[in-house]
């Protein structure tokens, strides 16, 4: 805080206040609090307290797939302990508080759960002029993908490239690894032992392969100690996508339609994202 120039540290304050504030709200003058809590009142016009929304993982008696985290307190964080935290939902405005509507409020970072990175992410001169998510190609991010099984031993170097034998061709991978069997996007605490790319393996792919979606089953697509290197590997050409935090358990291995859309930030260098896959 001490290197923060006044103006900067005044209105950072102020930020941090009026989110608290917000917060505050969301448990003494908005109802409910946070979806699934305690205190939700379940009750509708004509007094029915039993009704259960369905939460679905797998639709079309299993021809559809929603491979997307839900957003809810323990979600992992990158580099928190604390995952994302009861207040980054909150009702502004609610009808048990005499309003018409109900109406909610978020606030997260973009990098948060399933989400995709834009070569603005780790290139400046790409931010600067304006390589954000809302220009990334929808033709990338929507077609044929391959689910594949990484060795469940190795970080995605060179070698456990080579070993996978993608043909030439095939555009949009997802890589599932130990990440998935840990169940790492459940935990709420962030776990940098997560298995990523090292930067020999994001090279290899870049030049040997003719993949341009690259997905992942935890918050980054790189190593934790290859984080910089290996981002730098995949943006460079402004041709790849990196689609991060996907929830692969249970998807049977094999060739999908893949479906992803991001929201239209401008100005963002990533966004979350709802994919699904589609037999």
């Amino acid at each position: 805080m001490d290197s923060l120039p006044l103006p900067a540290f005044l209105y950072a304050l102020a930020l941090a206040i009026t989110f608290q504030s917000l917060a505050a709200s969301a448990t003494t003058t908005a109802y409910p609090s946070i979806p699934g809590a305690a205190s939700v009142d379940c009750s509708v016009a004509g007094g029915d307290s039993n009704l259960i929304p369905p939460r679905r993982e797998v639709y079309d008696n299993g021809r559809i797939f929603d491979i997307t985290h839900r957003y809810f307190p323990d979600l992992p964080v990158w580099d928190s302990k604390d995952g994302l935290g009861r207040h980054f939902l909150w009702l502004e405005y609610s009808i048990k508080n005499g309003s018409s509507a109900n109406g909610s409020a978020m606030m997260l970072g973009v990098h948060t759960g399933t989400h995709v990175d834009a070569p603005g992410h780790f290139y400046d001169s790409y931010f600067d002029a304006g390589f954000d998510v809302d220009s990334l190609d929808l033709e990338v991010l929507n077609g044929y993908a391959l689910l594949v099984d990484v060795p469940r031993d190795k970080n995605i170097t060179a070698e456990v490239m080579k070993s996978l034998e993608i043909p030439r061709g095939v555009r949009r991978v997802l890589f599932r690894t130990l990440n998935t069997d840990r169940r790492l996007m459940f935990k709420k605490e962030f776990d940098s032992s997560f298995v990523g790319f090292k930067e020999d393996g994001a090279k290899w792919l870049v030049e040997n392969t003719d993949i341009k979606l690259v997905g992942v089953d935890y918050l980054s697509a790189a190593a934790y100690d290859h984080s910089v290197p290996s981002h730098l590997a995949f943006l460079e050409s402004r041709e790849i996508i990196l689609v991060e935090g996907l929830k692969l358990d249970n998807v049977p291995e094999g060739l999908y339609m893949l479906n992803c859309l991001p929201l239209r930030l401008v100005g963002s260098e990533a966004s979350p994202i709802r994919c699904m896959l589609i037999r």
